[in-house]
């Protein structure tokens, strides 16, 4: 196969979320990469030292595209809404990618600048020192589950309605309410409970 006289890093993570996109993360690999940009398996360790690089380069790819600047005059509460509605909307872009994202959130820069935006305006809204980390890793945790809740789908099953009404009332509910809804919905509740927690 003829390699390419020249690559970037950046066409390299193109190919690796494209092979993602199409055919989801089981079949990431160097040799799957390196078919995609129609070069030898071997050549491509000229650009990336190995699967796991591509892995961070994948979740950077994802994580460093996000716009990170509140929307002005709005209140803390819509500030921090939009910016955790940006980084759901991103990973949905790239559903397949999100256990990479979860995995390499911690060495991604974006995802530093995104937590720092969202620390900023807590801060700016009077949150304390201990406030802010308790208001960012309950926002974090949030989306991080409904990231995972968003890949698994509604509730769905068949409860027995006589043995566990509330729970068949839950699947019937989730039918008529969006996946975006429910989204906004449980984050305003936290958001509520942020602003009782800063009163």
């Amino acid at each position: 196969m003829p390699r390419p006289k020249s690559l970037t890093q950046s066409q390299v993570t193109d190919a690796a979320l494209a092979v993602i996109d199409r055919d989801g993360l089981t079949a990431l690999s160097m040799r799957a990469v390196a078919a995609e940009l129609g070069m030898a398996t071997m050549s491509l360790y000229r650009y990336v030292t190995g699967r796991d690089e591509l892995e961070s380069l994948v979740a950077e790819r994802v994580l460093g595209s996000l716009d990170i600047t509140p929307p002005p005059g709005e209140p803390w509460q819509e500030q921090v809404a939009a910016l955790l509605v940006r980084l759901r909307a991103a990973v949905a872009a790239h559903p397949e990618a999100l256990p990479l994202i979860l995995t390499h959130r911690h060495d991604s820069p974006g995802a530093w600048r995104w937590a720092e935006a969202v620390l900023t305006v807590l801060h700016s809204a009077g949150f304390t020192g201990r406030q802010r980390l308790v208001g960012l890793r309950g926002l974090v945790s949030y989306l991080m589950g409904a990231l995972q809740t968003d890949r698994l789908g509604p509730p769905s099953g068949a409860a027995d309605a006589g043995e566990h009404p509330l729970l068949a009332d839950i699947v019937r509910q989730a039918k008529d309410l969006s996946p975006d809804d429910e989204f906004r919905n449980g984050l305003d509740l936290l958001l509520r409970g942020l602003a009782d927690h800063l009163a």
